[in-house]
Order: structure tokens, then C-alpha cells, then sequence
């Protein structure tokens, strides 16, 4: 029996014309992730305390901190509760880490960790920090990503903040070329005219500065309700990412800000609340497709004192990282030198769980080979080769590990997460 189709191709024209501005729409408002470098971590510094070897004395005292408290792979393992031969598997990488790359991205802070010192101090330290980074970039000695946080656009404050922010750029032009990894971050952000205003003044700035368009780009900290919930009922965070007009190129989350405006006593005011956890979920839908990268906060348990105190914190640390790592946030705060070693330890050891595995699996899905037992899908090799890119970038992993078990290189490893293979 034969059955002919009845529909034309005025038919199919039809119907396309419906569905087109659909796409074209969804298109552009996801574009898909953003496949270059992301950082593991924002070290937030106070304008005051940033040096132009900021990175390198952080990087000496986190060290320091291991030689008094764990000078041994074993003695960190077991002050956490870890396993000691991973522990033992990463403890050269780290170290490597705290001497070379200790921070892979520093906000010179100007808001919370800052406070109110009067303009004539503030002026002088946004531009002194800034200078001195700038001048590090050039020497090729500052981190791959840096910037300032500057007090929010609410009306008490915003004169403050711009002009924070109108010296800082001036800081770094005075030096050269603004570095690739310059960023901004917005806090307390509460109204979608505050990320309209936000647009607003990068656009001037570049003007003021004769800068390329659209050069600007600034992250929005998620620190209040009003990002999570409207009156409306909608997801305003949402919304303000569609509003930045392609310059937001993050969302941080504000663990003690958003947590206390909920009424979550101190006590229990954490990066793992429900409440926090809620609120993250959001983010990362919100941002799921659309090139803004998500980042957890900080926990303010500082791993200081007596070896006791500071194995505990490094515990707890190295569970909230771990933590938000398995939930899709690859990158979140610390506020202290000593947390970088956990920062790391549970950073690589993450990445490197399973490795062999997924290394197994991307080279039987490029090759074809079923007998794994798995057949993976388009989608599944694109996030396989994600955690892969992402290993590479912290040090976790290295090429010629992928080169000698995957078979191949990281031109495919892309190919595989832009989804231009299979």
C-alpha cells in the first residue's frame, strides 16, 4: 500500500514562517556556554591590602599554612578526612599550584570587605590597587583574571561606586591595554533598572575612554530576594541577564547577604542552606544557555588559629567546594590565603575522579568503538569533554594525559563541547 504526503512546500513554508521567529529569538537569547577559561575560585581582597605581588604573598602564605599545619600529603589527608592516596596523587600539583598560579582570579574589593573610609581614602586606594595590578599584568606576574567589586547603584551609594569604578579604569589605561581578564561586579543588585543603569554607564564609560564597544562587561551578585523572586512571581535574575545586553558575563552568589535577608539566624547562614541552595538553583537555570557563567560564594569559617581550629576549617572548606562542584557551580569564593590549599585539593581531586573513564569513553565515542558497554550521546560527550577542558585549564589534568589515554588533542576536546562533532 502507498500513501503519498498531501502537504506542499507552501506547506512546510507555512508552518516554518510560525516557528522561525521562535528560533531566532531563543538563538539569540542562548547562545550556547561560554567555552573559554573559567576560574575556580574569586580571591576577594580589600583595596587597601592589594600589592602588585598580591597573588605571590597569597600564594607564600598558603603554603606557609601547609608547612605549619599539614606538611605532608598524608598529614593534610587525614587533618580532613580524605583519602590518602588521592590526597598523595594531587599533593605535587598543588604545591606547584600555590607557587606558580596561586590565585586564578582577584577582586579588589571595594564594597563589604572594604567599607566606608571616606572618599579621599577610597579614592586613593582604587587607584593604587589598580595601578599596581595593571603594572603586574604587563609584567606578566598578575592573575589571568582580575577586577573590582565597587559599591552598588542604590541611590546612597551609587555616586561612590561609579566614581569608583570611572578611577579604576583610568588606573589601568594609564598603564597599557585593559587585560582580557578585566571584570567588574555589581552588587546588591534589586531592580532591573539598576542592570539598565549599569548597561548605561559602561556605555559612557567606553565613550569617556574610547574604548571598543561593548568591551565593558560586568558580573551581577546574586545577594538579595528581589534577583529571586518578583512580585510577579517570575525570576527577575533571569530577566537582568537578558537586560545587561550581552555584557553580563557572570553570577555570584552572596552566601551572608542572602541568607540574612531571608531571616536565617548567623548561626546557620551558609553556603549549603536550603535557602542558598534555592536560590542557586535559579541561577544556574537562568543562566543555563546563555554564556554568564554561575559561581557559589564563600563560607567565613577561616581556617586560622591552632592546628586543631585550622583542620577544621580546611574540613569544612574542602566539603563546600567538593560540594559545589558536584552541583554545576565550578567556581566560588575565598576570602583567606590558607583556603586556597583546599580550594585545589578538592578542586583536583574532583576532576580527576573517574578520569580514566572519561577519557575511555570520549575515545570510544570519536572512534566509534561500542564495547564499553555505554553508547554515549551527543550531549553526553559534549559534557565529558567540558570536565576535561576544565581540568586542563586549573591544572588538574594534563594534554598529554587526554593525548596518551583519549587519543586525541584539545582541538577535539572543543569540537566535542561546541557539539561540532557527532
Amino acid at each position: 500500500m502507498r500513501v503519498d504526503p498531501r502537504l506542499l512546500a507552501a506547506d512546510y513554508a507555512a508552518v516554518g514562517e510560525v516557528v522561525s521567529p521562535g528560533e531566532e529569538r531563543l538563538a539569540s537569547r542562548f547562545p550556547g556556554a561560554d567555552l573559554s577559561r573559567q576560574p575556580v575560585h574569586t580571591a576577594y581582597v580589600p583595596a587597601s591590602a592589594v600589592t602588585g605581588d598580591v597573588a605571590q604573598r597569597w600564594g607564600a602564605a598558603a603554603l606557609t599554612a601547609l608547612d605549619i599545619n599539614a606538611p605532608t600529603a598524608e598529614t593534610l589527608a587525614l587533618s580532613i578526612g580524605f583519602d590518602k592516596a588521592a590526597t598523595a596523587a594531587v599533593w605535587p600539583l598543588i604545591r606547584s599550584k600555590l607557587e606558580r598560579d596561586p590565585i586564578e582570579d582577584l577582586r579588589i574589593d571595594l564594597e563589604d570587605g572594604y567599607g566606608d573610609r571616606g572618599d579621599e581614602a577610597e579614592d586613593a586606594d582604587v587607584v593604587t590597587a589598580v595601578t599596581a595590578l595593571a603594572r603586574a599584568a604587563v609584567e606578566g606576574t598578575a592573575p589571568p583574571f582580575w577586577g573590582l567589586r565597587f559599591k552598588s547603584l542604590e541611590a546612597a551609594t551609587r555616586a561612590r561606586g561609579l566614581r569608583t569604578l570611572d578611577l579604576a579604569l583610568g588606573s589601568a589605561l594609564s598603564v597599557g591595554p585593559l587585560p582580557a581578564g578585566f571584570v567588574v561586579t555589581l552588587p546588591k543588585v534589586t531592580t532591573t533598572e539598576q542592570v539598565a543603569g549599569m548597561v548605561e554607564a559602561c556605555a559612557r564609560l567606553e565613550r569617556a575612554y574610547g574604548l571598543d564597544d561593548r568591551r565593558l562587561r560586568f558580573e551581577i551578585q546574586v545577594e538579595t530576594p528581589q534577583a529571586i523572586l518578583g512580585v510577579d512571581g517570575e525570576a527577575p535574575i533571569a530577566r537582568w541577564i537578558q537586560e545587561a545586553d550581552g555584557r553580563c558575563s557572570g553570577l555570584h552568589f552572596g552566601t551572608y547577604d542572602y541568607t540574612a535577608a531571608l531571616g536565617i539566624a548567623a548561626a546557620y547562614q551558609s553556603m549549603e542552606h536550603p535557602v542558598a541552595d534555592h536560590a542557586k538553583a535559579v541561577m544556574a537555570l537562568a543562566a543555563a544557555g546563555t554564556r554568564v557563567r554561575i559561581s557559589d560564594g564563600s563560607t567565613n569559617v577561616i581556617p586560622v588559629g591552632d592546628e586543631a581550629a585550622v583542620h577544621a576549617a580546611w574540613a569544612l572548606h574542602a566539603r563546600l567546594v567538593r560540594r559545589h562542584l558536584e552541583r554545576g557551580f565550578y567556581q566560588g569564593w575565598d576570602l583567606h590565603p590558607a583556603q586556597l590549599p583546599t580550594r585545589y585539593l578538592s578542586t583536583y581531586l574532583f576532576f580527576r575522579d573517574g578520569l580514566e573513564d572519561v577519557l575511555q569513553r570520549l575515545h570510544r565515542y570519536v572512534t566509534g568503538n561500542e564495547s564499553g558497554g555505554v553508547l554515549d550521546e551527543p550531549a553526553t560527550a559534549q559534557a565529558l569533554a567540558t570536565f576535561v577542558r576544565r581540568g586542563i585549564h586549573c591544572g588538574a589534568v594534563t594534554l598529554d594525559e587526554v593525548q596518551s589515554r583519549a587519543g586525541f588533542g584539545f582541538d577535539i576536546l572543543d569540537n566535542l563541547a561546541a557539539r561540532r562533532l557527532g
